[in-house]
């Protein structure tokens, strides 16, 4: 029995709990979604007795395409993929998955798929290519100020904020920022947000230690012990980090969290495998790669028009709380009873 009214994609796309995308591919017998799929999508439109018009065009293949040099992010870049293809399968669709740094690759692939998701530190000339087709692009990382892209992201200021509040809500008032190496604008942005909650309480002093990271923290530290500081937290831009300052701590004797206390970021396989386990936030990695497709769908089946604004979307991050941290308990540790308590409130070392 047909139903009352045209019968669109969107129609049929409503009935099966589908994207359009996949809906308009499969029907054009174009690949991209299960057999399976492709069954049940066809039997539906021959019960609303859909009629596809003569002018419609069949979109092209989505591409997940990874910047190929980025380490750092290496574990949270799965997560992304994990998600994005989680919610791909949950669509009934498939996906291009590439890995390149190519300005040229990139251009093509904009020229040639439905729609890109670019992740990682791709180059802007490369961006600004692909974006000058046309296609729906949406971005998986850092984008310029009031940059007319569409973004997804997690919430590095918010985390810096929250994990100092968390620390000041344990007792701790001289927290130390780990930072590593600078330059990251993850980390930058941590540390921003950290600075804000701790410039509203007086008695906090937030330090900041930065270092190359191959083996520049226990230097470091100890120049700010020097200086007569005696943290009794450290907050680290990231789990890496957090895995060395943990290490050091140790075999300089002191208890975790009974001395100090040790939060990392990332939530990232290792935080749960050394001891303690290590408090952390959790970036929501596999949710920003399923919010990413549907947003990515959203602009393919209804194009942005001239003059609309972007879009940033951001995934709330978590503070994961273990074993590395606990009530502050002044002073430190046997070594610090000694040492001076006069601080500037925000300090670089």
């Amino acid at each position: 029995m047909k139903s009352r009214g045209r019968v669109t994609l969107q129609t049929i796309a409503r009935e099966v709990g589908l994207s359009k995308y996949a809906v308009s591919r499969s029907l054009s017998g174009k690949s991209g979604v299960s057999e399976e799929t492709r069954e049940r999508i066809r039997e539906t439109a021959l019960r609303l007795g859909y009629s596809k018009p003569a002018s419609q065009t069949t979109p092209g293949d989505i591409a997940v395409v990874f910047h190929d040099i980025d380490p750092v992010n290496s574990e949270l870049h799965m997560q992304i993929q994990n998600g994005v293809q989680a919610e791909a399968h949950r669509l009934g669709m498939a996906l291009r998955m590439l890995w390149t740094h190519s300005q040229g690759q990139l251009e093509e692939l904009a020229r040639t798929c439905a729609g890109l998701l670019l992740v990682g530190p791709h180059d802007r000339e490369a961006i600004r290519a692909a974006t000058t087709t046309g296609t729906p692009i949406i971005r998986f990382g850092w984008v310029d100020p009031l940059e007319d892209a569409d973004q997804v992201s997690g919430t590095d200021h918010e985390s810096g904020q929250a994990v100092i509040q968390y620390l000041v809500d344990l007792g701790h008032r001289s927290i130390a920022y780990v930072h590593g190496t600078p330059g990251y604008r993850g980390r930058r942005e941590r540390f921003y947000g950290a600075r804000e909650i701790a410039e509203r309480h007086p008695d906090v002093t937030l330090h900041v230690l930065q270092f190359e990271e191959e083996n520049g923290f226990a230097e470091t530290y100890r120049a700010l012990k020097e200086e007569g500081a005696r943290p009794t937290a450290f907050f680290c831009a990231h789990d890496g980090l957090a895995l060395t300052v943990v290490s050091e701590l140790l075999g300089q004797g002191y208890r975790i969290p009974d001395d100090v206390s040790v939060v990392g970021f990332g939530d990232f396989s290792p935080a749960k495998q050394i001891s303690p386990a290590l408090t952390t936030v959790r970036m929501e990695g596999q949710e920003c790669g399923a919010v990413g497709l549907r947003l990515l769908l959203e602009r393919i089946e209804n194009p942005r028009q001239p003059g609309t604004p972007a879009r940033r979307v951001q995934v709330a991050s978590r503070i994961i709380e273990r074993r590395s941290t606990g009530p502050c308990k002044d002073p430190a540790h046997p070594n610090d009873r000694a040492a001076p308590r006069q601080e500037p409130r925000i300090v670089s070392v």
